[in-house]
């Protein structure tokens, strides 16, 4: 069987005004993912930026995700943050109930939950707030291979959703290398493509340190504040449909 993947991205995210049908990075990048993760107002966006990104999705078949986050706008959502379990689990559901409605009035539908920035990186290792999150929600979770919140989020009998990144440097150990490191961000439109050929071909990507690790994953991301991120995004879609691997969104396999 040939090999199949979901390309998502990070959208509604934008400190300007974000207008549809204006060609803007957002509305660019809409017409070359699969699945679009929208910021839900905890780290960005907002009421009429969520509209404009759900209806723009739904008008070019890209399925909708929550990308829900701690409530942590001064630093979009980058900083991690102790909070009580049932505070994080009320803010999570809160923000999947506001995109869903938001959605839901321009005609568009939520598909899944991804967690977003800090709160991702969280619940890789953090039980109590992996389970905050899952406890919120009652749709497909997306997140890293091997992290805590997928193993809840499965054993709770929902669907989860194996990521892997395109333009994110991986440390020996499966996980991310933190942004305020070296090797962090890849910005170089052919590396990247190549390296997400092999992901969705072979499940594996090379870390920092020249090791190769195992990233089976069913979705990869490119970020929208990537430097390039069009470009980048354009890359990997043309290098995998040239490499006969099937492009889709994962919510509608």
């Amino acid at each position: 069987m040939a090999a199949r993947i979901d390309l998502n991205c990070d959208l509604g995210e934008d400190v300007d005004p974000w207008e549809p049908g204006v060609d803007g990075l957002d509305t660019l990048l809409l017409g070359v993912v699969t699945s679009a993760n929208v910021a839900c107002g905890f780290h960005a966006g907002d009421a009429r930026v969520m509209a404009a990104v759900c209806r723009a999705a739904a008008a070019r078949g890209v399925a909708v995700g929550a990308h829900v986050s701690y409530l942590d706008r001064d630093h979009f959502g980058r900083r991690a943050l102790d909070v009580p379990s049932d505070v994080l689990r009320a803010q999570v559901a809160y923000q999947l109930g506001a995109l869903q409605a938001v959605a839901r009035s321009v005609g568009a539908s939520v598909a899944y939950v991804k967690p977003h920035g800090a709160l991702y990186n969280t619940v890789v290792h953090d039980e109590a707030h992996a389970r905050a999150v899952v406890e919120a929600v009652d749709l497909p979770v997306v997140g890293l291979p091997g992290s805590a919140v997928l193993a809840l989020a499965l054993a709770k009998g929902l669907r989860t959703v194996a990521e892997a990144f395109a333009d994110r440097g991986y440390r020996a150990d499966g996980t991310l290398v933190p942004r305020s490191q070296d090797g962090a961000l890849l910005t170089d439109a052919a590396q990247v493509a190549a390296r997400v050929v092999r992901i969705a071909e072979a499940g594996v990507v090379t870390s920092v340190d020249g090791t190769d690790v195992d990233v089976r994953a069913e979705s990869v991301c490119v970020h929208s504040d990537t430097p390039g991120a069009l470009a980048l995004a354009r890359s990997v879609r043309r290098a995998l449909e040239e490499s006969g691997v099937a492009v889709h969104a994962f919510a509608t396999t």
